[in-house]
This record gives structure tokens, sequence and C-alpha cells, in this order.
């Protein structure tokens, strides 16, 4: 077996390990909102294309990324070419039902946007789901690399560039390193900090340890928290 093959098997086909992991998660998001059919959802650097094989579809789904979204977007969806971490007025002034967003926190470029990232999610909408990649899963999911994570940055840029199940071979070294350096996968303690007023931190797991971590804040706890006390906004640069 090549090694595409293997990883296709492992992640990319749509019967792999991978595919059976998403749709189980699905499902999970299904459950925690059984009236997401109705729901208004800001997807945070997600497409459309994930929205389309979904079981169920939202009324709504507004999706902010910053890569561009390949064909037509059906009516029942919205694009917008933005970065989360920096929302314009346009979209911060908006309300949500659900703020959604799958294996994206890791790629936004250090702390102080994974805070603003956060805030977004739990500031625009009622309920949120944001779901990473675990960092202490012994393989790193971008390359599907055994302990790449815990490795040197130099040792990561070597693995990068030659690693043979990653999904898209780097050009060069330098290439490589980039795709590193945009990569940090996170832990409990930080999803918490990130996410302090979350339901339930969730683990999906994997022979039982924790594969990736899902931060679940639901309507209702939205509504009593807001009932106590009002939730402070971090400052915004733009707020200056």
């Amino acid at each position: 077996m090549g090694m595409q093959a293997l990883r296709n098997r492992i992640v990319d086909s749509p019967d792999s390990w991978g595919a059976r992991r998403r749709s189980r998660r699905w499902t999970w998001l299904v459950d925690t909102f059984p009236d997401l059919a109705a729901m208004s959802v800001l997807d945070l650097g997600g497409s459309v294309e994930s929205w389309r094989r979904a079981p169920v579809r939202p009324k709504h789904v507004h999706i902010v990324n910053l890569e561009e979204q390949p064909g037509e977007v059906p009516e029942w969806a919205e694009v917008d070419h933005g970065d989360a971490c920096e929302l314009p007025d346009r979209i911060r002034s908006r309300h949500y039902d659900l703020a959604f967003s799958n294996s994206v926190i890791e790629h936004v470029g250090g702390h102080e946007r994974r805070m603003r990232f956060a805030d977004a999610a739990r500031n625009l909408a009622d309920a949120y789901w944001v779901q990473t990649p675990y960092r202490y899963f012994p393989i790193e999911p971008h390359w599907v690399a055994p302990g790449m994570q815990f490795t040197p940055i130099a040792v990561r840029r070597r693995l990068a560039h030659r690693w043979p199940l990653q999904h898209t071979r780097a050009r060069d070294a330098a290439e490589a390193l980039e795709g590193v350096l945009w990569v940090e996968l996170l832990d409990r303690t930080q999803m918490r900090y990130y996410f302090p007023d979350a339901t339930v931190l969730r683990s999906e797991r994997f022979m039982g340890m924790t594969k990736s971590l899902i931060a679940v804040r639901s309507p209702k706890a939205a509504e009593q928290a807001a009932a106590r006390v009002p939730r402070a906004r971090r400052p915004h640069p733009s707020d200056e």
C-alpha cells in the first residue's frame, strides 16, 4: 500500500477512520442542538461544502473564512472572505443562534489572536461549539506524524518537508516551516481559559485517549449567565 493510499484510509477517504469520527461529531452536534435546522449559524473558518454534507442543515449559515469558497453559494448560506479574529463591524453588530468552528482555533496565530477568535464565538451567538485537536494525543493530526508536535521547530520543519503521510508536501524548507509555525495545538487548560463560560469541555476519544476537545455552551446556559451578570467583552483593537 502506498503512502497516499494509507493516508486516504486513515483520514481522507469517505469511508476512512477520520470520516467516521467526523460523522460521529456531526451526530453530537445535532444531539446537543436539536433545533439546529431552525438556527442561524456563524461558522468561523468553515466551508460551504462541509454544511452540504451535514446530516442537518441550519436555516442560515454565515461562513467567514480567509480562503475563498469554490462554486456557487446556495441560498441558505452567506460567505464573507475575512479574518475571524478581525471581524468587521457589519458582522460584529449581528447576532446568531450558534457560533461554530471545527479545527480552526489552532491555526489563527498566537494567544492574542486566539482570544479574539474565542471572543467572537462567545459574544456573537447565544451558543457555541468550538472543536480543536488535542495537543497531547500522540499523533499530530495535520501531518499524521507520531509525536511531531513535541519536537523542536527545526525537527518539525524537516518532518513537514519530507513526511510521507501529509496531505500536500511542502515545495521547500521555507514553505514547510511556514506550515509548522501556523499550527499550535491546544490543551484543556488553554481551552478552559478561552471559553470560561462553556457548559462543557467535551473530549473526543480514541482507544481511551483524548483526540480532540470541544467547548460547548448551550443556549439555556447563556440565558442563565446573562440573567445573573452581563458578560464583559474583551477590548478589541478597533474599539480604540
